[in-house]
């Protein structure tokens, strides 16, 4: 798949890539809605595209919080019921009790956690909870343990892509610092990336695209 078939949206305070993926068949794959539904859906539209699944690499808030309006909107205007898929280790970012732990995280982040009040919406539970090696639409799911412990990375193998989230940016990687967070694991997640295939391109969470080729820990 050519790069002008995904689409990146910049979303949110702190510049999360938002990619919306087509499958090939009038829906896609939404992979981190950060943030701006509106922009988000306005995109999908633009495009006749339904969003298929919502697929997140972690649980962290700014790349979820979107995930509500989006997973509405189109069940109310296209009768679909959109699948909400995460790594079953950061499950509890979702669902009813989802609001604490997110408080926690951007506690940690913000020194704060009551910035989360100005954002939150009470957040769905997943659908699919999702393992290494799990199949969902082109994707091979990666467990990528680390930055959260349910880090994980979307793999399609055919088109030579992987959407890596947190776990590894171009000329870096995700912090360790936050509730969860695992250097060791991290660094054990990004060795298994470099066993890949170095021409594969990589479309992170934060940042420019790169090859895991181009990336060497």
């Amino acid at each position: 798949m050519s790069d002008k078939n995904i689409t990146l949206l910049v979303v949110g305070p702190i510049a999360t890539n938002c990619w919306i993926y087509p499958l090939g068949d009038g829906t896609a794959a939404v992979i981190d809605p950060g943030d701006e539904a509106e922009v988000i859906i306005s995109a999908l539209e633009k495009k006749s595209l339904v969003p298929r699944y919502i697929l997140l690499s972690h649980g962290h808030f700014d790349h979820i919080c979107a995930v509500p309006k989006l997973a509405k909107a189109f069940k109310d205007k296209a009768q679909l019921s959109v699948q909400i898929a995460i790594h079953k280790l950061d499950s509890e970012y979702l669902g009813p009790n989802a609001y604490e732990v997110h408080k926690k995280s951007v506690k940690a982040a913000m020194g704060i956690g009551a910035l989360l009040d100005v954002f939150w919406k009470d957040m769905p539970p997943a659908d699919i909870l999702l393992e290494d090696g799990s199949e969902i639409g082109p994707f091979t799911v990666l467990h990528l343990p680390g930055h959260t412990p349910g880090g994980a990375a979307f793999l399609d193998k055919e088109a030579g892509v992987l959407f890596t989230g947190d776990t590894l940016f171009r000329r870096g990687y995700g912090r360790t610092d936050l509730p969860g967070g695992n250097e060791q694991q991290l660094y054990q997640s990004l060795s298994r990336l470099q066993t890949l295939d170095p021409n594969i391109k990589v479309y992170p969470g934060h940042g420019d695209t790169t090859t895991i080729g181009s990336e060497k820990f």
